[in-house]
């Protein structure tokens, strides 16, 4: 791509006297000027055609998510992306009686047990999934009843009554029922 370059300086020729020959404008002068300006348009990129290519692209709704800035993907949908490294935040809460879980919250719950608690699951969304890591507290001895959960074999898992000890528990949801699995019991955290 060329940039157009003045040959002429046709304003300096205002200044010269009256029978000046230099003040005089020749076709030639005027035919390399006009030469120029076209040998740098047709050099230059196409955008008639580039246009109508862009025309036929459907727009993209919603926020634009830029590649240098910081930007929340909320409610956008990934199509088998490649993630590398990431860290899950995990919610830790305590709980003495009753304890509903909320994934707005995170994926990863780590709850300690203050003491015996019923424990209610969010709403079974088809494809949410989520862990748990259930604590007792240092007194131990706490118990769970487990709301709306399947469990294999139709029986809930005794968790570990040991004081200070953790069970890690994962749960797979299909729309309708959330299905629990054991992952381990008996950790020290």
């Amino acid at each position: 791509m060329s940039s157009y370059t003045k040959s002429t300086n046709f304003a300096s020729k205002d200044n010269l006297t009256s029978g000046n020959p230099a003040k005089i404008v020749k076709g030639t002068e005027i035919d390399t000027e006009f030469n120029n300006i076209a040998t740098a348009i047709n050099s230059k990129q196409d955008y008639d055609s580039d246009l109508a290519a862009f025309a036929l692209k459907t727009a993209p709704t919603g926020d634009v998510v830029g590649t240098t800035d910081t930007q929340g993907l909320t409610n956008k949908t990934l199509t088998n992306p490649t993630v590398t490294n990431y860290v899950e935040t995990p919610f830790t809460a305590n709980s003495s009686t009753a304890i509903t879980l909320d994934l707005t919250n995170g994926t990863v719950q780590i709850i300690t047990l203050t003491g015996n608690a019923t424990i209610t699951m969010p709403t079974a969304t088809s494809g949410k999934s989520f862990v748990l890591f259930l604590k007792q507290d240092a007194t131990g001895s706490r118990t769970v009843t487990w709301s709306t959960v399947k469990w294999p074999s139709g029986t809930a898992p005794t968790i570990t009554s040991t004081a200070s000890k953790q069970d890690i528990f994962s749960f797979f949801a299909d729309g309708t029922n959330w299905y629990g699995v054991t992952v381990g019991q008996n950790y020290t955290p």
